[in-house]
């Protein structure tokens, strides 16, 4: 339960270190504010983090140091271990049973309640935030709540989401995989047989996953200089084509028993919600290493991830049709629905310096 798999928050600049020049890496996303939707917090035009959307994430301050759970809301971020203890959540009487998830330093115990549960924790805290909360004495006409409960983004320090049990890294993305396979293979064999009929994908390595703004080092391995050669002799180097890779990471947070499979139908109930994420790539290794088992350490030296997680039910209104497949699939693969994946504009600075 509770893994990562590869397949929203702007603050995702991780860094690499010598030797090489540093770069950053700046990731964006847009989420379409609902004009209906106001509050009575002051949120940016265009903030990422709207009252539509809500994301979920891990924060500690100067003054407690004990990381616990806040939602990101414009620039602040609402800490819900000090809003739960002053009676924040009073009129949700679903969620006060289990109120000590919030003061627990990962999300693992809060996803686990199940979807219902999420869904039910978000929309009532859009109504507390909402211009005419139903529920004013909450906080809205609290100041004394809002002094304890509500940071600046700019004063709270955010930690890896999830503890991560497993790790699986999904070959998703048509365009994504034929211009890999390009550079590994060549346009005629760009797209191994089996792209098109089965999710293609391999285990990660879980506790490389790190958060946003954690120094990546650059990876050393053997590297072949010449790949044309007759006799092929590797030289053992730092890193010199070392790629980023813009990609969508889906939290599981529905356990099953093993051997038990998981139904298509039954697959959207298991997710918990998604953040950007960079599969940090070291090609040059990555072309020598991963014949004929797959990837290895070329692909599991790092993988930053975004600290606030967008739940799965904030982007439904962005599900869309995706590409055309002109490969039948089997029947436990089919989805009836047909618009079945997110459409979100997503943009990449890269900032040598």
């Amino acid at each position: 339960m509770n893994r990562l798999e590869r397949h929203i928050s702007p603050y995702f600049t991780p860094r690499i270190y010598p030797p090489r020049p540093e770069v950053h890496l700046e990731l964006q996303h847009t989420l379409v504010t609902m004009s209906t939707l106001r509050s009575w917090l002051s949120i940016p035009r265009g903030s990422h983090f709207s009252l539509a959307n809500i994301p979920f994430g891990i924060i500690s301050t100067a003054s407690s140091k004990t990381p616990r759970v806040a939602v990101a809301i414009g620039d602040h971020a609402l800490d819900l271990e000090v809003f739960a203890a002053n009676n924040g959540f009073s009129a949700l009487s679903t969620i006060q049973p289990h109120q000590a998830v919030f003061s627990q330093p990962t999300l693992n115990a809060f996803a686990a309640l199940g979807r219902p549960i999420h869904s039910v924790v978000r929309k009532y805290i859009q109504n507390v935030f909402a211009e005419d909360t139903p529920y004013p004495e909450v906080l809205k006409t609290n100041p004394s709540l809002q002094k304890q409960a509500i940071y600046p983004l700019k004063e709270v320090q955010t930690h890896l989401p999830f503890k991560i049990g497993d790790y699986t890294d999904f070959y998703a993305g048509l365009n994504h995989a034929y211009n890999v396979g390009v550079l590994f293979r060549g346009p005629a064999n760009a797209l191994q047989p089996n792209y098109k009929h089965l999710p293609v994908g391999y285990h990660g390595r879980a506790s490389s996953v790190v958060v946003s703004g954690t120094p990546i080092r650059r990876p050393n391995g053997q590297i072949l200089e010449d790949p044309a050669a007759e006799k092929k002799v590797p030289s053992f180097s730092p890193c010199r084509k070392l790629d980023i890779e813009l990609e969508l990471g889906a939290f599981v947070c529905k356990a099953n028993n093993m051997g038990e499979p998981v139904s298509i139908g039954e697959a959207e109930e298991s997710l918990f919600g998604v953040v950007l994420m960079n599969d940090w790539s070291a090609r040059d290794i990555q072309a020598w290493e991963y014949v004929p088992l797959g990837p290895f350490n070329a692909k599991n030296f790092g993988t930053t991830i975004s600290a606030w997680v967008v739940l799965a039910e904030s982007l439904e209104p962005f599900l869309a049709k995706g590409l055309e497949n002109d490969s039948e699939l089997l029947p436990y693969l089919r989805e009836e629905k047909t618009e079945n994946v997110y459409d979100i504009k997503l943009q990449v600075d890269l900032k040598s310096m």
